[in-house]
């Protein structure tokens, strides 16, 4: 499915000050094939949702947004060929973005892993941050380009604090 059959053509698509002025959503095709392809949101603040069918749907998200997208797959014996996480921020209309299958158009990543050990590293460290009570789709998005280039050096990542995410709610806060 393209992304076309998510956003029919409307009149004003011809208009390109109509067309910068609507928002763009990100989508991400989730699919779910018991012991076979699994692709789920692990953390993000949807904008959108659209059912294809019982195994196939695609969430948004709006400009901005962080979203943590997993897919996994198995070879035809049942063990796993294909790990990966990605961290990705929605781009606004007009930024540019980088391509990642099964995201449409595609996003700022800030994290990319590939590998059952690195990728069960990052979702530990995910689950540290929900334990601390912070939300990961807040978290600062240095910090996740800090768990990639560790994380694929084979160093470990440093875990993300209260005081950290302080700082960067002040940063952002003062950015605005």
């Amino acid at each position: 499915m393209s992304i076309a059959t998510l956003e029919p053509a409307a009149p004003a698509a011809a208009d390109p000050r109509l067309c910068a002025a609507k928002p763009r959503v990100t989508y991400v095709e989730l699919v779910w094939i018991e012991k076979r392809i699994e692709r789920w949101i692990r953390f993000g603040r949807v904008a959108d949702e659209r059912i294809v069918d019982r195994r196939t749907r695609f969430v948004g998200f709006a400009a901005g947004q962080l979203f943590a997208f997993v897919r996994w797959a198995a070879n035809p014996h049942g063990a796993t060929a294909i790990s990966r996480l990605d961290i990705v921020r929605a781009t606004a209309r007009g930024e540019a973005y980088a391509t990642v299958p099964g995201v449409l158009p595609g996003g700022e990543v800030l994290l990319h892993l590939s590998g059952w050990p690195v990728v069960h590293k990052a979702l530990a460290l995910i689950d540290a941050m929900e334990a601390l009570h912070i939300d990961p789709r807040d978290a600062a998005p240095d910090y996740w380009r800090h768990v990639m280039n560790r994380l694929s050096a084979g160093e470990t990542a440093r875990p993300y604090s209260r005081e950290r995410h302080a700082a960067w709610l002040q940063r952002r806060e003062l950015e605005a």
